[in-house]
């Protein structure tokens, strides 16, 4: 059995196990998790350091998931499921797409932008696959696929290999991306075997997830040297959350460290506004103050994009002074890429 699959297989789900591990109320735990379910592989839980700490919270349940404002929310809020010709496909942009191909995650965390899927929601079958890549290879507008999930890097090498190969085999396909959590969350899942696998179809990036400096770890750093040393270009993609690296010195210290594993930051994502995660958003102004901030502090090749998903499919925003302008308290009219002003507003 492959070592990370051990790793795996020995994750938290059941309430009980988690509320002992962490000294939580199991009627709480089992609450929350009866909605969306949890899963904590060792590994990751090896470096919470300390319960309510950025690592613990990005993990463990809370019964916040469940609260009024929570529960107000919408369950796909920025429109991927409405833009799906197939199962699994989104295609929003005319040049990309995103291709769910694999139902698993090596952590559940609890602000995922698909938490209406975790863990039961997302049926990927070989069918599935197949459909999808019938639709990229009908499609000659499409030059660019985000492989994401669950996470493409919890598939067997046999397995990913043989989609990538399919997906690399059409023609007008320039680019392959994967976005993947396990170099943060799984990292003895990166293997010399797997990145050597990954290099034959280049041109493939891979989008790393890390939120903070706590992830960096011998372990995680030691996977994305793997990566690196394959030639495989790295760019990291950190979500903005309340209480966790809402920190203009966090925020700094992750994004150099980044760079000395060779991973560029590239996106710092405004939280989206997802069902069962409100109370990680952030106010708009809090990203927008760490990032001028981080200007005057710091490299450029260490500042992301701060970026929102704005609702309804209409798309990626980079965030500037000449996009976005305050309507009232707490409410921004934000200008999408068409031109269209959209509303947006702060938690309540």
């Amino acid at each position: 059995m492959e070592i990370h699959k051990k790793l795996f297989r020995g994750s938290l789900t059941r309430p009980g196990d988690i509320a002992e591990a962490f000294s939580l109320d199991k009627g709480s735990v089992a609450e929350v998790t009866e909605r969306y379910p949890a899963l904590i592989n060792p590994y990751f839980q090896s470096i919470i350091a300390k319960k309510n700490g950025p690592i613990y919270r990005q993990v463990v349940p809370d019964p916040k998931e469940l609260s009024p404002a929570n529960t107000a929310a919408e369950e796909d809020p920025i429109g991927e499921d409405t833009h799906c010709p197939v199962p699994n496909l989104s295609h929003v942009y005319p040049d990309r797409v995103l291709f769910l191909i694999s139902p698993r995650c090596p952590v559940h965390c609890r602000f995922c932008t698909r938490k209406r899927k975790l863990g039961r929601g997302l049926v990927v079958t070989s069918e599935t696959v197949d459909r999808g890549i019938e639709y990229i290879a009908s499609h000659p507008e499409v030059r660019d696929v985000l492989l994401s999930g669950g996470d493409p890097l919890m598939l067997s090498d046999i397995r990913l290999d043989g989609i990538l190969q399919k997906i690399r085999d059409i023609e007008h396909v320039e680019i392959i991306r994967i976005g993947s959590r396990v170099p943060c969350a799984l990292p003895r899942r990166i293997t010399p075997r797997l990145a050597r696998m990954l290099s034959r179809h280049q041109p493939l990036y891979i989008h790393t997830h890390f939120n903070h400096p706590a992830e960096i770890t011998r372990e995680s750093a030691a996977a994305c040297r793997i990566l690196a040393g394959a030639g495989i270009p790295m760019g990291n993609q950190t979500v903005l959350l309340k209480g966790i690296n809402d920190d203009t010195d966090v925020l700094e210290t992750l994004f150099r460290s980044l760079l000395t594993l060779r991973i560029r930051p590239y996106y710092l994502f405004q939280m989206d506004l997802i069902r069962g995660a409100q109370h990680f958003r952030t106010p708009l102004e809090v990203g927008m103050k760490i990032m001028d901030t981080l200007r005057k502090r710091t490299s450029p090749m260490a500042l992301p994009y701060f970026v929102v998903d704005l609702p309804d499919a209409q798309g990626k925003v980079i965030l500037s002074e000449g996009n976005i302008s305050r309507a009232a308290e707490g409410r921004f009219t934000i200008t999408g890429s068409s031109g269209e002003a959209i509303s947006y507003s702060d938690p309540d």
